[in-house]
């Protein structure tokens, strides 16, 4: 054995030697520390923008009356279903029918008048043309006649009108539908003098409902035309129902010194349990990951002690140191690649390089740690890359050191106090490990 590798072996059974002094193992019986724990566990994961809004017929028709009058008779109510042209109504005739009447009426004196002004005309045209007749005389005639003519139209169009309101009488369904509003009653009078009073609304397929939903501006980024939806509605809480997003409406509104913009989210209704005014709590569906690990938010935003955190940072060093020597022992053999341990249960966070690096700077964003006890009982520490996140779970998109079913710190007590989270920044920056 030449001397380099006896002075290699002296100095890795001192640092052992002295790791084990200045590590102690955290427990219970020992310190009296205390810890809280959560385990890492596999299962979906959804990133989602929830809010609320309104359900309603895609299509509805608001059935007017062109004319004013008097409600005669009723003849559909609630939830009819009706078909295009059906009797909705009726409205008292009397006045409309004098009105056909007068125009008839109407029509037979001009016809009267242009029979005798056209038999004028025809007497004198060859009177004239023989010169019997003055042009003066001869335009008279012609004039009453075209009069006539003009008198005759003027009744017939006087007639049509009459009719035409006549026909307004009767409120008939312009579609296909269900009733879902009827605002009059029989016996009561409507007035249709600058624009047409409601009298019904026609849903026209109740089996396709839209949800109209207020989109906070800092979230509307998110929403995308074409996006899964999942709602429920206070009436069936049980029931989970789903959609897509339609439309994504440009105008804004604000509610509360908020800006929001709707959003109409379209949903199938086959079963008839959605009805148009039901609330629907409606969840958009940003991201989703299935059977994927995942980490509790509490140990990922839970920072230990100032004592704990050095005792872990000496513990990463060693193994650094430990790991180095080992290459320098074994150069060529590979074992350098391999994870290296301080003391049973210790990890190496981060393929090659020395631990000393760790220490520089805060993790990226996209980088979080969590902390564990090792076999011996002692906190260490775990790097991963998240994925998306639900506010509770965070997704685990790569570790070297979390398996499902570990136990992550999320609290720590020391007999006195308890310490769960802390938003501080922690300095550390490890390089990425393999992927799990």
């Amino acid at each position: 054995m030449n001397k380099k590798k006896i002075i290699i072996i002296i100095v890795i059974i001192a640092v052992l030697f002295i790791g084990a002094f200045i590590i102690k193992p955290f427990s219970k019986s020992g310190n009296g520390a205390n810890f809280e724990f959560e385990e890492i566990k596999r299962g979906n994961l959804e990133n989602i923008v929830s809010c609320t809004g309104t359900l309603s017929a895609v299509s509805t028709v608001n059935v007017g009356s062109q004319v004013s009058g008097i409600v005669e008779k009723m003849l559909v109510d609630f939830n009819d279903n009706v078909k295009k042209g059906d009797l909705l109504a009726l409205l008292d005739k009397t006045m409309f029918n004098a009105s056909v009447k007068d125009a008839e009426a109407g029509i037979l004196r001009a016809r009267a008048q242009y029979d005798q002004a056209q038999a004028e005309l025809k007497r004198n045209q060859p009177l004239f043309e023989k010169g019997h007749l003055s042009e003066s005389e001869f335009l008279v005639t012609k004039t009453n006649a075209d009069t006539a003519t003009a008198s005759l139209r003027s009744a017939e169009s006087t007639l049509k009108r009459a009719q035409t309101q006549l026909a307004y009488t009767e409120i008939r369904s312009p579609i296909d539908g269900t009733i879902i509003e009827r605002a009059v009653d029989a016996g009561q009078t409507i007035a249709a003098s600058f624009q047409a009073p409601k009298l019904f609304i026609i849903a026209e397929d109740l089996t396709k409902m839209q949800i109209d939903t207020n989109v906070d501006e800092s979230d509307i980024g998110q929403i995308k035309e074409g996006q899964s939806v999942r709602f429920t509605v206070q009436a069936y809480m049980d029931e989970t129902f789903t959609g897509k997003v339609r439309q994504i409406r440009l105008s804004p509104t604000t509610i509360q010194n908020v800006v929001n913009y709707t959003v109409v989210v379209d949903a199938n209704n086959d079963k008839k349990l959605l009805l148009p005014g039901m609330t629907a709590t409606v969840d958009f569906i940003v991201e989703e990951s299935k059977d994927v690990l995942m980490a509790p938010n509490s140990a990922l935003s839970f920072t230990p002690p100032q004592e704990m955190l050095q005792k872990i940072q000496a513990r990463m060093a060693m193994a650094a140191k430990w790991q180095d020597r080992q290459k320098e022992g074994k150069e060529g053999d590979g074992a350098g690649s391999r994870d290296s341990h301080g003391g049973p249960g210790m990890m190496r966070p981060g393929g090659g390089g020395g631990g000393g690096g760790m220490m520089n700077g805060k993790l990226p964003e996209h980088m979080g740690r969590v902390f564990y006890l090792d076999e011996k009982g002692n906190p260490a520490m775990a790097f991963l890359e998240k994925g998306i996140t639900d506010g509770k779970m965070t997704e685990i998109k790569r570790s070297r050191q979390l398996t499902e079913g570990m136990k992550v710190i999320i609290a720590y007590s020391d007999g006195n106090t308890t310490k769960k989270t802390d938003n501080r920044p922690m300095m550390f920056g490890p390089p990425m490990g393999g992927r799990h």
